[in-house]
């Protein structure tokens, strides 16, 4: 599509599939609440059969959106990098919106300022909050996500299953290691040059992998809490499927081997196995064998797919993770739950 005269700076893309119902509850309050002079609507629709088409297509016949219909069902990670490939050279910026992320507010005007004026950084997100509990952070990202020195993700206002409440505690403007995937704005050239999201995580972590791959490229990550946004999560899988639990093992153990720098994978890689071997036999204990099973083949298909990955050969340039904070031994033995008590 040619450049528009006054085209806005930012893409808000969603990605659909199947997904009416969310789009009729949560699209409104997004259309409502995101300025048409600073970012369009588009929703790229991954070959749906129910009567998603129907819906979206009366939208954008009353200008309120736009829609990409793809010929087929792409998946998350793709289809997004089929999108922003679509948009480059016409928008600057992109949001990444999950579909069930509800907007109360103008969202997107804070979130563009922060990037003009912060030319070094790759990618940031709102706060995000919790659709059904809005006065609590949600899981997905909470007020910006961290690593800790295993590789587990942690985020200012969430750690492990613990959403503490927002009493505006993290709302200072921060660089963080991720942002959120409910709703990532980044540069569009950028989030290319580092290769988009990987088709090949399937679901889960590819955020941060992402995230991890545009600070290897010299640039930062940050979270704006002056915007805010609602998430209602759980789309996916339950947390307690072993599906879920099986990709955030495997994943995780990837994202390490693709973005560790080779003076500490190893080491990390090691004490990875130990504690997750500690997390099976817990799971035996308590009578989780799906849960188990899913520990178990993680790291078995993780053995047989990193050689089809490789594994970063260039030195360390950003923070090691040994200096950062063991939030095992925090959480479980120290019993701090928010990321303002960590040590």
């Amino acid at each position: 599509m040619p450049t528009m005269i006054n085209e806005p700076s930012t893409a808000v893309v969603i990605l659909n599939w199947n997904g009416r119902k969310l789009l009729e509850e949560f699209l409104p309050t997004v259309i409502a609440h995101t300025p048409p002079e600073a970012g369009r609507v588009i929703v790229a629709d991954n070959g749906s059969t129910d009567s998603s088409m129907a819906y979206l297509n009366d939208l954008a016949a009353n200008g309120k959106i736009e829609v990409m219909a793809f010929d087929r069902n792409y998946g998350f990670a793709e289809g997004y990098n089929k999108a922003l490939a679509q948009l480059k050279g016409r928008f600057k910026y992109a949001v990444l919106l999950n579909s069930d992320v509800a907007a109360r507010e103008d969202w997107l005007t804070p979130l563009i300022g922060f990037m003009e004026a912060n030319t070094d950084v790759a990618a940031c997100a709102p706060k995000l909050l919790s659709y059904r509990e809005p006065d609590k952070f949600e899981y997905a990202g909470a007020a910006g996500g961290f690593l800790d020195r295993h590789g587990f993700p942690y985020c200012r206002g969430r750690i492990f299953d613990t959403c503490e409440a927002d009493m505006g505690q993290y709302d200072p403007t921060a660089d963080v290691d991720w942002a959120t995937g409910a709703a990532l704005m980044t540069r569009i050239g950028t989030y290319l040059d580092a290769g988009g999201l990987d088709p090949d995580f399937f679901a889960h972590m590819e955020e941060i992998d992402l995230c991890w791959r545009m600070r290897r490229l010299g640039m930062r990550i940050a979270v704006v809490p002056g915007a805010r946004l609602f998430h209602l999560g759980g789309g996916s899988l339950p947390p307690s499927d072993p599906r879920k639990t099986y990709l955030n093992y495997r994943n995780n153990l990837i994202m390490l081997h693709k973005n560790l720098p080779p003076e500490s994978r190893r080491g990390v890689l090691l004490r990875r196995r130990l504690l997750d071997t500690v997390a099976w036999a817990m799971n035996i204990a308590t009578g989780k064998w799906g849960a188990a099973r899913a520990i178990i083949r993680a790291h078995n298909d993780f053995r047989k797919m990193r050689k089809s990955f490789p594994a970063r050969a260039d030195k360390s340039t950003e923070a090691d993770l040994a200096a950062r904070p063991d939030i095992i031994s925090q959480y479980f033995i120290k019993r701090r739950h928010t990321f303002s008590s960590l040590r």
